[in-house]
């Protein structure tokens, strides 16, 4: 075993296990996944509502749950997803067009996975530039409330990477909180190497992994979702496992602390302390705060996309939303017009 590997017994003891779903009822899967995004949409609409209230935002208050429930359709579910298929799959040397084009339904299986933050933000800028247009109100003064809010559904979203154990994070040797991801065993290099090792131990104390029923052998890949069930309900494969898993940050935690958390504290301090403040500053501080916040955390989060240069997409990605800060803080600054 690697130095990594012997460091990670003794600081790297929890192996993630938490279940994707919270509910299933015959055909009827209910997903961490997708209650984080109600979840993000609910506590959006009652917190808008609770600005439009107060003269805080250039809607009304009872035009609260439509915008928000646009929003979500339009920006979030079409932005982030077709974000996620430009920015990881088409423009991704690793997969292509050829990759979606062979699967062209695999764009509409949301349940799947697949959602990129980028695109959602991308998605909701245009969306808010429409919505803006049809209902005649200022667009930066509308995007200023939605800027505000959007860092909830950011920490609800990363908080469902970290329970689905995606997107997790580098290799941390010496990290006393760091952990361990079965995911890795599939989707990493470092640890697909004690795929076969990992399988053997495990199959020791999981009866029937190997074969079904009818004594054939399982593939791959059943094989590796039976190793990720077996994991999260069973102590004794989760020990099995855990030499062959690296520790690594919860990177997840990390981005839900700083882009959920923190930027949410901010911005809501600032609308509430300065409620006459030029319209486009709030927007201009999101994607700024934003991209730095996203830039830093990258340094712990294993990339799930090539390096462009030295730098990861994300990072990459998110030195443009430099840009659109920089321009609506310029115009925030220049037309001092209040919300």
């Amino acid at each position: 075993m690697s130095r990594i590997v012997s460091v990670g017994f003794v600081f790297a003891t929890y192996v993630h296990h938490l279940d994707p779903v919270a509910l299933k009822v015959g055909i009827l899967t209910l997903r961490w996944y997708g209650l984080a995004y109600l979840g993000g949409f609910v506590a959006g609409f009652y917190l808008l509502r609770y600005l439009a209230q107060r003269k805080m935002w250039v809607m009304k208050p009872e035009e609260a749950g439509d915008f928000i429930a646009a929003a979500a359709l339009f920006g979030v579910f079409i932005g982030g997803r077709l974000g996620y298929v430009l920015f990881y799959q088409i423009l991704d040397p690793k997969h292509g067009l050829s990759s979606v084009l062979a699967d062209p339904l695999g764009i509409f299986r949301v349940w799947e996975g697949g959602m990129a933050s980028h695109g959602g933000i991308l998605g909701l800028f245009i969306f808010t530039w429409v919505y803006s247009r049809r209902k005649k109100v200022s667009w930066t003064g509308l995007g200023d409330g939605l800027c505000v809010v959007a860092p909830v559904g950011l920490f609800f979203g990363r908080i469902a990477n970290f329970i689905n154990g995606e997107l997790y994070g580098r290799v941390a040797p010496g990290i006393s909180w760091a952990m361990k991801f079965p995911l890795a065993l599939r989707d990493n290099k470092i640890e697909e190497e004690n795929f076969g090792a990992a399988v053997r131990a495990v199959s020791d104390v999981v009866p029937g992994l190997l074969e079904d029923s009818n004594g054939n052998l399982r593939s791959d890949a059943e094989i590796f979702n039976g190793i990720l069930e077996a994991t999260r309900s069973s102590p004794e494969a989760r020990k099995a496992i855990e030499p062959f898993l690296e520790p690594r940050h919860p990177s997840q935690l990390y981005e839900a602390a700083l882009e959920g958390l923190l930027l949410f504290a901010i911005l809501w301090t600032i609308r509430v302390r300065f409620p006459k403040a030029p319209e486009g500053l709030l927007t201009g501080l999101f994607f700024g705060l934003y991209a730095v916040f996203r830039i830093f955390a990258e340094q712990f989060r294993e990339p799930d996309a090539a390096l462009i240069g030295a730098i990861t997409k994300g990072q990459f990605l998110s030195a443009f939303m430099l840009l659109f800060s920089a321009a609506f803080l310029v115009k925030a600054y220049r037309s001092g017009k209040p919300a």
